[in-house]
């Protein structure tokens, strides 16, 4: 039973996180800007460590259980 709260958790992490690569990827590989406002540099390289980040913590409460 506790475990269904972490697994959610887990794999809407993970779906977001390969959502946000996925989408950056597409933006950089496209010339698109990632974020409206910040220099390109800037936005690519947040929103790339932002889903690795969210990627990795979806991918270790999945691991966890």
């Amino acid at each position: 039973m506790e475990s269904g709260p972490e697994a959610f958790a887990g794999a809407v992490f993970a779906l977001f996180g390969g959502g946000l690569l996925a989408w950056t990827g597409l933006c950089v590989r496209t010339g698109m800007p990632v974020a409206d406002g910040v220099s390109r540099p800037v936005a690519t390289v947040t929103a790339l460590l932002s889903g690795v980040v969210f990627l990795t913590t979806g991918c270790w409460l999945l691991a966890a259980l």
